[in-house]
C-alpha cells in the first residue's frame, strides 16, 4: 500500500496530514503542486481546488486536513492521536480550530500583502490565536512537552505546523519574543523525526498572485 499525498509546500495544512501518516506509519509519496497553477490536477480530486488531497489505492480521493485527520484516525487508530477523555478529545479538537484559524488568517493576509491590501484585521486573527495557544502552551505543555497525557495528539500537530509555517512565511513576527514557553515548546517537537523531516520550505510563484 503507497499512498499519494498532493500538498503546496510549505502548506501547515498539509504538513498536518504528513506528520500524522508518519506517525501511524502509513507509507505515501508526497506529490507538490501549486493549486491555483494553471498546470494544477486539483479540480481532478477536490471539486474545492483545495490541498492536501490524499490518493488511496484505488484512486478515491480524502481531502481537506480536518477531514483527512478523522479519516485517518477512524480507518487507522493504532497509535491514536487523540486523547482518551470524551473532554480533552473536544479540548484538542478546538486547539486544532485554533490553530487552522490563525493558520486561514496568514494565509489571507499572504495574499493581501501580494496584492498591496491592507491586512489589519486577519493579523488581529492571528494576534488572538497565538494569544489562545500559547495560554494552553502555558497551561498544559510546559512540564511534558506535550498538550495531552504526556503524548503526540493533534493539538501539538496543528500547533507546531502554524508555527513552523510562520517561521518561514513570517519570520519577523514577534511571537518568538512575546511568547517564549510556546517557542520552547515548538522548538523541542520539531526535533521529532515526523517533524523534522517536514520542515516547511519556501514556495516560488511561477505565476502572479491574482
Amino acid at each position: 500500500m503507497v499512498w499519494h499525498l498532493i500538498s503546496a509546500t510549505p502548506s501547515p495544512y498539509a504538513r498536518k496530514i504528513r506528520i500524522a501518516l508518519q506517525e501511524k506509519k502509513l507509507p505515501f509519496e508526497l506529490q507538490t503542486e501549486v493549486p491555483w497553477d494553471h498546470t494544477t490536477q486539483t479540480p481532478t480530486h477536490n471539486p474545492l481546488e483545495k490541498l492536501p488531497v490524499l490518493i488511496l489505492d484505488d484512486g478515491k480521493a480524502v481531502y481537506e486536513s480536518h477531514y483527512i485527520l478523522d479519516w485517518l484516525e477512524t480507518k487507522y487508530p493504532d497509535p491514536s492521536l487523540l486523547p482518551k477523555d470524551v473532554d480533552e478529545r473536544l479540548l484538542a479538537k478546538q486547539i486544532e480550530v485554533v490553530a487552522d484559524g490563525v493558520c486561514d488568517a496568514l494565509v489571507l493576509a499572504f495574499f493581501e500583502m501580494k496584492r498591496e491590501k491592507e491586512s489589519q484585521p486577519q493579523m488581529r486573527k492571528v494576534t488572538g490565536g497565538l494569544r489562545a495557544l500559547n495560554a494552553w502552551v502555558e497551561e498544559r505543555a510546559v512540564s511534558s512537552g506535550y498538550l495531552f497525557e504526556d503524548r503526540l495528539t493533534i493539538a501539538d500537530i496543528a500547533t507546531c505546523s502554524v508555527l513552523g509555517f510562520m517561521a518561514v512565511r513570517w519570520p519577523d513576527h514577534g511571537w518568538k519574543n512575546e511568547y517564549p514557553a510556546m517557542e520552547r515548546y515548538w522548538r523541542k517537537l520539531e526535533e521529532r523525526p515526523s517533524f523534522a523531516s517536514t520542515v516547511p520550505v519556501a514556495q516560488k510563484f511561477s505565476d502572479p498572485v491574482v
